[in-house]
């Protein structure tokens, strides 16, 4: 069989990337379109497609990206406000997003200037290179492994996987199918927005599929007890939040309702989703998507002993991956930042994600496949 190799990928100059984070820096995103970036337009080039836009076209999505891949902390925290990438900032002035960069090292904004702007810019510079980098060899690990399947085979609903992190080897299980259909896993990670307020039970998204899923309901379909939401109020009410916003990130614990009869034990709410005021819309951060992780594995670890048998799996969708705008690529990479960093400490939980369509499993899948300690 012939393949056709795909042309390797020009990673770009970090050099060049830089200058152009600094335009950036200087202009804001808002005036992406009218400055000349050919590095990073090669860059969003290079990458995987994914859904979703960012308002500012592709280079605004590979910057987005570059930015998320940072860690989190002060070093992600001052690379989003310096370009503009934090919420409310787009229009900032670049001295106003300078000074508050400045802030969250708690420098002037002179010393700021002199001494970290340019290594947190360096670090954004240094993400978009590997972004390239990373992205070609999975396109060349695919092209060169094509494995056709038969026209009478069914795509596989659930992928074993063994996955390199920091020198072991984790089994993960990737699942493809609605994520009601999820049997004997400990935890299911379910998106919320900062209110935690659910959706209405007929929605199609995560939060609505799982209220739906755990409620009880008589033998003809009527609701008897909305069990779900019901403890996910209960649980606002006890931590002094109902009907104000918590901090994103935040977690909240219930039930799994009627599917603990599919052994699915405790579900955690993580607060993701910021409202824009009297829009539907609603922002979602890939920086608090990994905060919000994290404090998963730490409820985790607090409540595991506390459960016969202890709880020891955990099951993630891709947070923010649908109306929160995000495309799987950036959702993933936030998610897995958090996970990496669980795994590589030396966890052994059970990793689980779950995904509705087969694409975003095979993206998943190569990812996690190509990786290398």
């Amino acid at each position: 069989m012939l393949i056709v190799m795909p042309p390797s990928p020009h990673v770009p100059d970090h050099g060049a990337v830089l200058g152009e984070v600094r335009k950036v820096r200087r202009a804001g995103v808002v005036r992406l379109r009218a400055l000349d970036l050919p590095a990073l337009v090669e860059a969003a080039r290079e990458l995987p497609p994914g859904d979703g836009e960012s308002p500012g076209g592709p280079v605004e999505k590979v910057l987005r990206l570059a930015v998320s891949r940072m860690g989190g902390g002060t070093l992600q925290t001052a690379a989003e406000y310096s370009l503009g990438l934090a919420q409310g900032t787009r229009d900032w002035p670049a001295a106003d997003r300078r000074r508050r960069a400045a802030q969250v090292y708690g420098v002037s904004v002179e010393r700021f200037r002199k001494h970290h702007e340019l290594m947190v810019l360096g670090q954004v510079a240094e993400q978009v290179v590997q972004l390239v980098g990373r992205a070609g060899a999975v396109a060349a690990a695919t092209a060169a492994a094509p494995v056709p399947m038969p026209s009478d085979r069914m795509p596989d609903a659930h992928r074993a996987l063994s996955v390199r992190v920091h020198h072991r080897t984790v089994p993960i299980m990737i699942h493809v199918h609605s994520v009601d259909l999820l049997r004997d896993i400990d935890v299911v990670v379910s998106p919320s927005n900062i209110y935690f307020a659910l959706p209405a039970a007929y929605k199609a998204s995560v939060s609505a599929t799982l209220r739906r899923a755990g409620a009880h309901r008589d033998p003809v379909g009527g609701l008897v007890e909305d069990r779900i939401d019901d403890e996910l109020r209960g649980w606002t009410a006890r931590h002094g939040v109902p009907g104000r916003a918590a901090q994103p990130g935040t977690v909240a614990v219930t039930s799994a309702g009627t599917l603990a009869d599919q052994g699915i034990r405790r579900i955690y709410h993580v607060a993701v989703a910021i409202p824009r005021p009297e829009t539907n819309d609603y922002d979602v951060r890939p920086a608090d998507i990994t905060r919000g992780v994290a404090r998963v594995f730490a409820l985790l670890a607090e409540e595991a002993p506390r459960h016969d048998p202890p709880l020891r799996s955990v099951c993630l969708p891709l947070l923010g991956g649908g109306r929160g705008g995000l495309t799987p690529l950036e959702s993933f990479g936030a998610v897995w930042a958090a996970v990496e960093a669980e795994l590589a400490r030396g966890a052994d939980w059970e990793i689980h994600f779950v995904v509705r369509r087969h694409a975003r499993a095979d993206l998943l899948e190569r990812l996690l496949t190509s990786r290398e300690d």
